[in-house]
């Protein structure tokens, strides 16, 4: 299946590989790269600046594990907003995107307005952060949270098709 912006961006088979082995390990070598794709090193290069410059590949990070890191918890905690203006919407994005704790935040259609993942220690932090930085957000109506007990699925690697 061909998106609309491959066609656009001019992404076939081989990107599609290069994207897919880079998802699974971004430390892989040009040459490695190279090798797994069937193109010279050059050739490869040439495509992986062209993948990033386009914004199609938007940078390289590690994943540091959350538990070790001291943040075994992940809350969902769903936002609802006394206002839905564009300048409360913008006031609250602002604020809500300084807070190192949450790791998601997103605009959300249905009863609430957004949908935030946020890593916590415990319950004791949970609580630390509602209430001294959720509940003081810009225009804050409610705040409803949920504690998830494990993972199921967590994946980083997005289908490339």
């Amino acid at each position: 299946m061909t998106t609309d912006y491959q066609r656009e961006s001019g992404t076939d088979r081989i990107d599609r590989v290069i994207l897919h082995e880079l998802q699974l390990d971004a430390r892989l070598s040009n040459a490695a790269l190279a090798e797994r794709v069937s193109l010279s090193e050059s050739a490869t290069l040439r495509r992986v600046r062209r993948l990033e410059e386009s914004g199609f590949l938007r940078g390289v990070v590690g994943l540091v594990d959350q538990s070790m890191a001291g943040y075994p918890d992940n809350v969902f905690v769903s936002i609802t907003l006394t206002s839905q203006t564009q300048a409360d919407l913008a006031a609250f994005e602002a604020r809500v995107a300084e807070l190192p704790e949450v790791m998601a935040c997103y605009l959300m259609s249905g009863a609430a307005d957004y949908l935030l993942r946020v890593v916590v220690a415990d319950a004791r932090d949970y609580e630390r952060i509602h209430s001294q930085y959720l509940t003081r957000l810009p225009g804050v109506a409610r705040v409803q949270s949920n504690f998830a007990l494990r993972a199921v699925v967590d994946k980083t690697e997005l289908p490339i098709r």
